[in-house]
């Protein structure tokens, strides 16, 4: 009977530890932060090399990009739990192989910003916690909305990729990506609202002829470092010579650099904020 006892009790630790994973390895931004949201962070034994926020994860060990994680580097950390992104290439099999416990996330959209917070609450045992931090966002981002119904809406174009320099080969948002989507609840209204494509190649002379309000081009987002200024500059500066636009002639051409926007998860608020704070600096005139 004594030894059935004991074997219960391990096994009602083991399943405790399992609930409740003390050594966690986050392989993407967006996981990383929701953590630390979470309050979980104290838990985190690894991170990948673009991991950059909260500032405690600098120090953390680094375990490959983005893109290609590397399990052997994982393995060394003796994780209880790895938490992945959905497409992330072969990497579920080798840490099965390896017996490292996984799961898969999956981000890039508003609800499956929401989705990836629950998941990973559930998965480090903190449910409760997730479903605050989303009631918390939806209302904030309930809050902007509020804020802008009924108000003239300005026209706008992101831009998050061209060619370094110059204004060729730009890459567009659309109303169905995830910068769309926070865009229409900033208070502006997407001048590339008719393309069903998330990130469209547009040409120059489709920007001219759309003539928006406001130019927010983000084509080098997260790579400002400590100082996002000069980055900034430098990505308006080609732009100015586009007087035939309205958005250069009004000062209404910007450059973002902020790595918010390319880590959907808990800032997203702030990401909206950072739009919001180039739409409200000036109001669209002719």
């Amino acid at each position: 009977m004594m030894h059935v006892r004991t074997w219960i009790a391990g096994l009602a630790l083991a399943l405790c530890a399992q609930a409740q994973p003390a050594r966690i390895v986050s392989t993407f931004p967006s996981v990383t932060e929701t953590l630390f949201a979470l309050g979980a962070g104290n838990r985190v034994v690894g991170v990948s090399t673009y991991c950059r926020y909260p500032p405690a994860v600098l120090a953390l060990p680094k375990v490959g990009s983005y893109t290609k994680p590397d399990p052997e580097k994982i393995a060394l950390l003796r994780p209880d739990l790895v938490i992945i992104e959905d497409s992330a290439v072969g990497l579920a099999d080798r840490l099965s192989a390896l017996g490292i416990r996984h799961v898969e996330v999956k981000e890039g959209s508003l609800p499956e910003v929401y989705s990836m917070i629950r998941d990973i609450g559930r998965a480090v045992a903190l449910p409760e916690k997730a479903e605050r931090l989303n009631a918390d966002i939806r209302a904030r981002l309930d809050g902007f909305r509020a804020e802008a119904r009924g108000k003239p809406r300005p026209s706008a174009l992101i831009v998050v990729g061209r060619t370094p320099g110059v204004l060729t080969n730009l890459i567009g948002v659309g109303p169905n990506a995830y910068l769309g989507e926070l865009l229409e609840i900033a208070g502006a209204s997407n001048v590339l609202k008719e393309t069903p494509i998330a990130y469209p190649h547009i040409s120059m002379e489709t920007v001219v002829r759309l003539n928006p309000d406001i130019i927010l081009d983000a084509s080098m987002m997260g790579e400002a470092g400590a100082n996002p200024r000069p980055l900034e500059e430098r990505l308006r500066q080609p732009w100015m010579t586009h007087q035939e636009l309205k958005a250069v002639r009004n000062g209404t051409a910007y450059g973002l650099s902020t790595e918010l926007l390319v880590t959907p998860g808990p800032r997203v608020v702030e990401a909206v904020e950072a739009i919001r704070a180039k739409i409200r600096q000036n109001g669209p005139r002719q």
